[in-house]
Order: structure tokens, then C-alpha cells, then sequence
């Protein structure tokens, strides 16, 4: 069975996409090091298989298959994606695969399958259903060391309330956090 585990890149404010000229990392760039780049790295395993969005898919489509040879788009470019699509004729970058009409049973029927762990970044509307439905295991947040004010947050105003556990923190020379933690379930349950 494969562990579902969402990385995400914040702020301190819970922002992962800053305003509507967004551009990917941008208000990270100050911060990467090559250390960080290493401990991100470490945390993504050494295989894994992606699981995103359409709006995701076609940002990252428009930057890693072109970003140059280096482990961290050797890897993602190597993985197999997994996207949430109404759209799945017009996939291009793969290897590639759509999870069906049915989002939530086609990830539970991946999740049952072998192979590497999914990781699921950016995606801000599939991190809110499957953190309720109870298909994430892990949630690693890459937290930076800034207030962004606005931009979309990391889960939709309507989530529920989630437990996690505190598993591990790493830090960079910049600042920029590495906190795991595991996925227990409902604050009320």
C-alpha cells in the first residue's frame, strides 16, 4: 500500500501561492540553499510518483520538463503523475495518468496498489478533500521565514478540523523549516 504525503512550501502566514502574479518559488528563491535543496531532497525519497491537479500540472508542465538536469527535476520529471482532470486527452508531460471521474475512489484504488509514495504538492483543492477523507499520511511543510499577507492558503475556508502529530523539524541555514508531521485525523474524533 503507498503513503499519500503532502509537501507543501508556506510562509508563516499559511500562504502557498502569493496573489494573482504568482510565479512558482518566486518568493522562495532567497531562501534556497544547497543544503535545503539536500534536505528536500532526503524528504521526497528517492522514488516517488506525483499526485496533482490539473492547474498544478499545466504551472509545473510550463517549468520542470525544461529546468535542466538536476536531481530535483530529474525526479520529478521521472514520475509517474497522477492528475485530477476533467481534461485527460490533452496530458502531455508524462509518464502520465488521469485518476478518472471519480477523484477520491481512484486515489483510494492507487493508494492500495504497490509502488513508491504519492506526493502531493501545490493542489490546494485535492489537499482539503484528502486530508478529509482520511487518505493523507504524512503532511511536510517547508516553512518560510516570511509574512506574504495575501494569496490562496493552504486549505479551503470550509476544511475540518484535522490532528496531526509532530514527527520531525529540520532547518536550513536561510531559516526554512522542515516539519513532518503524521496525519492522525478528525480534532473531534
Amino acid at each position: 500500500m503507498r503513503k499519500i504525503r503532502i509537501f507543501e512550501h508556506i510562509s508563516l502566514d499559511g500562504v502557498i501561492e502569493h496573489d494573482k502574479n504568482y510565479t512558482y518559488g518566486g518568493w522562495t528563491a532567497p531562501y534556497r540553499t544547497p543544503a535545503g535543496l539536500d534536505m528536500l531532497l532526503e524528504a521526497y525519497g528517492t522514488s516517488f510518483d506525483l499526485l496533482i491537479g490539473r492547474h498544478t500540472y499545466d504551472e509545473w508542465l510550463g517549468y520542470w520538463p525544461n529546468a535542466g538536469d538536476f536531481p530535483m527535476a530529474n525526479a520529478i520529471n521521472a514520475a509517474t503523475k497522477y492528475v485530477a482532470t476533467h481534461r485527460p486527452d490533452s496530458l502531455e508531460w508524462g509518464p502520465v495518468k488521469d485518476l478518472g471521474e471519480d477523484v477520491i475512489d481512484g486515489i483510494r484504488k492507487l493508494k492500495l496498489t504497490e509502488g513508491p509514495d504519492l506526493v502531493l504538492s501545490g493542489s490546494i483543492s485535492l489537499t482539503s478533500i484528502l486530508l478529509e477523507a482520511g487518505l493523507i499520511d504524512d503532511v511536510i511543510l517547508i516553512v518560510y521565514p516570511v509574512l506574504l499577507g495575501r494569496g490562496r492558503r493552504l486549505l479551503s475556508d470550509s476544511f475540518d478540523a484535522r490532528k496531526l502529530e509532530f514527527v520531525s523539524t529540520k532547518t536550513t541555514p536561510t531559516g526554512v523549516l522542515l516539519n513532518t508531521y503524521r496525519h492522525v485525523g478528525s480534532l473531534n474524533g
